[in-house]
């Protein structure tokens, strides 16, 4: 019967020619569950979630089935102008929660990770982008990838110049992993390190063997070969366990040269727990203060989450609340992406908001800048990107907390009580300068897949059935990986019976409300936070992003949560 009607509707699909995917930035609303990277000052979007037009009158969540990329040298009303031109092969997964690792020598992205929104998961492959000729290939696996599986919402970083990419923690479970049936999710507790000269896999143990995820992680030229960091998010005991949050004071290093976690008190204004944020690093010339910058994220449990920014500065670990200044009614959003441009700048990417349907900034793609240390008229930290900001200097904020001055020289340069192992105390006091690398990547033009462009063409005969034959399965498979359904709202305890990983899979078949719907409100246009004077849309009567409270909830508005 199926076949029969598959036969059916073919002439009629004939004559509305392909219906190619949706283009995500069609009557774009909002993005979310997305990854991204740099690479020669191209910023590429993959993955994810994309809603169009009004939330209340199209509430479905659908799948990014392009890879989208921006030159952070063009912009466009205060922003890098992104597009869809490098659409994906079929073949290449769509998952959201994953990330791009970069390689910048050799001018290739990889995609680890993620879930499946719709359907059972493909047994694991590393994909890798190659820029140059915008082709897609799964990379060759070796002995060592039978211990490795497919994470999600983990936290991941690449070493200074490449080479090296990590990924700790993350979920496993039946929207990762084939096969995986209906065992509940588990938690990693394992640090993967990806060699991308030599395409090796290691898989070594964390700091302990709590299983963690929704955090985040960055990477610091310090020490000898470099240092992880990693706070925020869940942690499960045993990775089946109860769900606690990772506390924000409870920071985790992983000394790369010397294999070697450690655990660092870290002090001053403190976040709330949270997870499902993002955060970039930067540094001062002189190396005297890594400072890495917090934005957003989900409530553990319940709650609407946060709008707000945090910077932990390191090595005297003392958290210092950024923004907001003042009480306001805000934008809380989890399941966003931050991109650090030179150091200078971090472009922050979507997100799921849960206390309003209107649409983020779709002018711009629901891009939003942070101007790391306020070099602009206003001193602003929002502001609009500028491609020839290029140089970090530090804020007042961090100056104030340290010592120093905007090009570094900090006065605090250890904890508050001090370094819970005195080796760290020694590898802040050394910087790591990576030797160059020589490229080992040679664009390959067999066993790849092109994109970039739809080839078209006259069709006919037996030649010509067969292609239509393909071309109705694959459009019928990309409209199912498309057409997702609205987030769940409400949320269980992370004590609940059941642990479930807090991710976006799990959708309903129909939803009778759309998601976060304010009472009485008609979806309007959401402002950018890096809206000032000086960056205005032309014939909209604007006005400024007001940031609040991370805490503020409108009473009329229902609870709009992340799922666990």
């Amino acid at each position: 019967m199926r076949w029969t009607r598959v036969v059916t509707i073919v002439p009629l699909w004939i004559a509305l020619s392909i219906q190619q995917p949706k283009d995500p930035l069609d009557s774009f609303c909002r993005i979310f569950g997305h990854q991204t990277a740099v690479v020669d000052r191209r910023l590429y979007v993959d993955g994810g979630f994309v809603n169009h037009g009004s939330l209340p009158q199209d509430p479905k969540n659908y799948t990014n089935t392009a890879l989208l990329d921006a030159d952070l040298d063009v912009t466009n009303l205060g922003m890098p102008i992104l597009r869809s031109n490098l659409s994906k092969p079929d073949k290449v997964p769509d998952v959201n929660g994953a990330i791009l690792w970069s390689d910048p020598v050799n001018k290739v992205l990889y995609l680890y990770g993620g879930e499946y929104s719709d359907g059972e998961p493909d047994p694991f492959s590393l994909w890798a982008y190659d820029i140059v000729p915008s082709k897609w290939k799964s990379m060759p696996a070796g002995s060592e990838d039978r211990d490795i599986q497919r994470a999600s919402y983990g936290a991941g970083a690449v070493v200074e110049g490449g080479e090296f990419a990590y990924y700790y923690g993350g979920w496993l479970s039946n929207a990762s992993v084939p096969s995986w049936g209906s065992r509940p999710p588990l938690a990693l507790s394992s640090l993967l390190m990806y060699n991308m000269d030599l395409h090796t896999w290691t898989n070594s143990s964390g700091p302990d063997s709590i299983g963690r995820a929704e955090g985040a992680m960055v990477y610091l030229p310090a020490s000898d070969r470099g240092m992880l960091v990693y706070f925020g998010g869940l942690q499960v005991a045993d990775g089946m366990g109860k769900t606690t949050p990772q506390p924000m004071d409870e920071i985790l290093i992983y000394d790369i040269a010397n294999s070697k976690w450690y655990t660092q008190k870290a002090t001053g204004q403190v976040p709330e727990d949270r997870r499902r944020f993002c955060a970039g690093a930067t540094w001062a010339s002189d190396y005297s203060s890594y400072n890495i910058y917090l934005y957003g994220g989900s409530e553990i449990s319940e709650g609407v989450g946060f709008d707000d920014v945090y910077i932990l500065s390191l090595p005297s670990f003392k958290w210092i609340k950024w923004y907001p200044t003042e009480p306001g009614p805000g934008y809380p959003h989890h399941s966003l992406s931050c991109s650090v441009v030179d150091g200078a700048q971090m472009i922050i990417i979507g997100g799921v908001f849960t206390n309003t349907t209107m649409c983020d900034v779709p002018n711009v793609y629901a891009m939003h800048n942070m101007d790391l240390g306020k070099q602009n008229p206003d001193s602003a930290p929002w502001y609009q990107f500028r491609p020839n900001l290029t140089t970090y200097k530090v804020p007042p904020e961090i100056v104030s907390a340290i010592g120093g001055s905007e090009s570094g020289k900090a006065n605090v340069t250890s904890p508050k009580g001090g370094f819970g192992d005195r080796d760290l105390n020694t590898y802040f006091q050394r910087v790591y300068t990576p030797p160059p690398r020589t490229p080992t990547h040679t664009p390959e033009d067999d066993d790849s897949t092109p994109v970039g462009a739809i080839a078209g063409g006259t069709v006919g005969g037996v030649a010509g059935l067969c292609i239509i034959a393909g071309g109705l399965y694959l459009w019928l498979r990309r409209r199912r990986k498309q057409e997702e359904t609205t987030v769940e709202e409400t949320v269980p305890t992370p004590s609940a019976p059941e642990t479930k990983p807090p991710t976006m899979y799990e959708l309903p078949a129909e939803r009778e409300q759309p998601i976060g719907e304010l009472a009485n409100t008609a979806p309007v246009e959401m402002e950018s936070p890096g809206v000032t004077k000086h960056f205005s849309l032309p014939g909209d009567n604007h006005h400024h992003y007001q940031h609040p409270s991370p805490h503020s909830r409108d009473p009329s508005s229902p609870s709009a949560e992340l799922p666990v």
